[in-house]
């Protein structure tokens, strides 16, 4: 008889080899590897330096949210039994002996949903040939969600992911408390879950740039946006983040609402953080277009740099001066629920802003991350998908809606429950995305709540529509701008005057901007335009 062999790697993994009990048969490595420890997570503590400025020093006794916030879903009889995986590799060698084809070498890798089987073919096996034979080891195996690799990239072996018949749950705590997450020194680092490997899987939302989220009703979507909220809430001091909340289904991101004034942006004038209203969707994406080019037109002024990242770490150094516009630029993260009912409703008023911000803000700090149900071709159309690289896919109920979303299949083999394909404008990779229920980001948001806030949320630039604006002979210049008073002071001081020095300072809109430049020409402060 063969002997069974265990071995230890340094990664937490324990490898088994289990012999066959057939004669002539292949023996099945199983790599199995372990949950990763809780990391003890320190209390930042933000302390004044010499120098330079700290932009959380205005919220300097701001707590970040304790791990004891999120609960541990885990469990106790997820595990894969040494029958299961057997019973797995008989069914897959069997299958395709039926089909004339022989395998060298299986190994299982297994992960918390999912276990990858990976096989070496004999020589002269085609590729093409176990492609082709997804639906019958499906068949063989009574599963769902059966996925082939062939072949998995940067490896000899064709991959077979066959779900667990115990799934295990992948709880938000475990991947929060993970020293892959802690130890991560992205911009905006985002944790989604546990690969099949059992790994955490950590990416930065800042090199994405943007998110496009899709999958069918009810596969976990909603889920996925809340883990990667709560994955930059339990990173980012409420100075470095901000975040556009748009939900017109007005239920799935209500519970952020409280935290408004720590993490949230808004027109001057809406009355709710989360933006639900059709005319305030477009007028916030507006808005958005607006910041995008006061931050770039900061960092021309700024001189020699190309990102936020460069022009923040000047300011931070004092290299930038506040009374020529320069302030502290946080990042700024749209999160857009349900993407469709606005495409439908309004189409290109709708489509048009998305496009520009995610061709040209990635370097000034403004990301998108939209979400759909209806994959379709009409709601991500070819300029959508263009400006998103980085897509999650989680069940979706065709091939067809796997391509729109990925270019590839694969979406329509996923299990649900939060079985998901992520691309980073890459290789796909499988994971399961990390539970985080309703109570959990109740607590997490009431914590955050609870402490010192600043007066008001970030106000983004006003959109004054034409239809909004005076008719000429309406105008009455003797009505002065509440703003007035602040605009002759900063022109004064700086002894030069523009509309686009006003729009960077007070964070406002052109036209408006434009009005407190004809009034303060028309008392003799600033002179006649020159062209």
């Amino acid at each position: 008889d063969e002997v069974r062999t265990k071995e230890e790697n340094e990664d937490n993994s324990n490898i088994i080899v289990i012999p066959s009990e057939k004669p002539n048969d292949i023996t099945l490595t199983v790599e199995r590897k372990g949950a990763e420890p809780e990391v003890e997570v320190t209390e930042q503590v933000i302390a004044p330096s010499m120098g330079d400025f700290d932009p959380r020093l205005e919220l300097s006794h701001y707590k970040f949210p304790p791990i004891d916030l999120l609960e541990d879903h885990r469990s106790t009889n997820s595990e894969v039994s040494e029958q299961e995986l057997i019973a797995n590799k008989n069914k897959i060698i069997d299958t395709l002996k039926n089909y004339g084809i022989q395998i060298n070498q299986i190994k299982a890798t297994i992960g918390p949903t999912v276990t990858l089987y990976e096989i070496v073919p004999a020589p002269g096996v085609k590729i093409s040939k176990i492609r082709n034979l997804e639906d019958d080891i499906a068949l063989s195996l009574a599963a769902l969600g059966i996925r082939i690799i062939a072949p998995i990239p940067g490896k000899g072996t064709i991959g077979i992911e066959v779900p667990n018949q115990n799934p295990e749950i992948v709880s938000m705590r475990s991947v929060i408390s993970s020293s892959k997450f802690q130890e991560a020194k992205f911009d905006l680092p985002i944790t989604l879950g546990k690969t099949i490997q059992n790994e955490v899987f950590v990416f930065d939302l800042t090199r994405s740039p943007h998110l496009l989220v899709a999958g069918a009703t009810g596969q976990g979507k909603s889920v996925g946006l809340n883990a990667i909220i709560t994955s930059l809430l339990y990173k980012k001091h409420p100075s470095e983040l901000k975040f556009v909340l748009i939900d017109p289904k007005k239920i799935e991101l209500s519970s952020y609402s409280i935290i408004e004034k720590h993490f949230l942006a808004k027109l001057p004038d809406a009355e709710d953080a989360i933006i639900t209203d059709m005319q305030k969707v477009k007028n916030t994406l507006q808005s958005l277009t607006i910041e995008m080019d006061n931050r770039y037109d900061l960092l021309k002024l700024a001189g020699g740099v190309r990102t936020i990242k460069e022009y923040n770490e000047k300011f931070i150094k004092r290299q930038l001066n506040p009374n020529k516009g320069h302030r502290y630029l946080p990042y700024i993260v749209v999160v857009i629920d349900e993407f469709a009912d606005l495409i439908l409703t309004a189409g290109r008023e709708i489509e048009d802003p998305i496009a520009r911000i995610a061709q040209l803000a990635r370097a000034i700090g403004i990301h998108l991350i939209i979400a759909t149900q209806r994959p379709s071709t009409n709601i991500i159309t070819g300029s959508i998908k263009a400006n998103f690289p980085s897509r999650i896919a989680f069940r979706v109920s065709s091939m067809i809606d796997s391509r729109t979303i990925l270019d590839s299949p694969g979406a329509n083999h996923l299990i649900g429950r939060g079985d998901l394909l992520i691309s980073l404008g890459g290789d796909l990779v499988r994971i399961q995305c990390a539970f985080i229920d309703s109570p959990e980001i109740t607590k997490l948001t009431e914590f955050i709540a609870a402490q010192q806030s600043p007066l008001t949320p970030l106000y983004l630039p006003e959109v004054v529509n034409d239809s909004d604006g005076a008719s000429l002979e309406s105008f009455d210049p003797n009505k002065k701008d509440e703003l007035f008073a602040d605009a002759a002071r900063l022109i004064v001081q700086n002894q030069q005057g523009s509309t686009s020095l006003i729009q960077r300072r007070f964070a406002i809109g052109y036209a408006r901007a434009g009005r407190i430049i004809d009034q303060l020409e028309s008392v003799g402060i600033v002179g006649p335009y020159e062209g």
